[in-house]
């Protein structure tokens, strides 16, 4: 991103939805009682709040 590549944003949004993915899956998990999961799951939707964030900067 620091070199203006013409690649951040697409990169920035797919990782925003690998997250968001990963966050789902986690979440059923933690339905089950299981807390790493809720963890995991709340880590990934701040990253990709992040990742979507930095999208619109890219």
């Amino acid at each position: 991103m620091s070199l203006g590549s013409r690649y951040s944003e697409q990169i920035c949004k797919v990782c925003a939805e690998i997250c968001n993915a990963c966050a789902e899956e986690c979440e059923k998990h933690a339905s089950m009682g299981m807390e790493h999961c809720r963890e995991c799951a709340e880590a990934c939707r701040r990253c990709a709040q992040a990742c979507e964030e930095m999208s619109h900067v890219a």
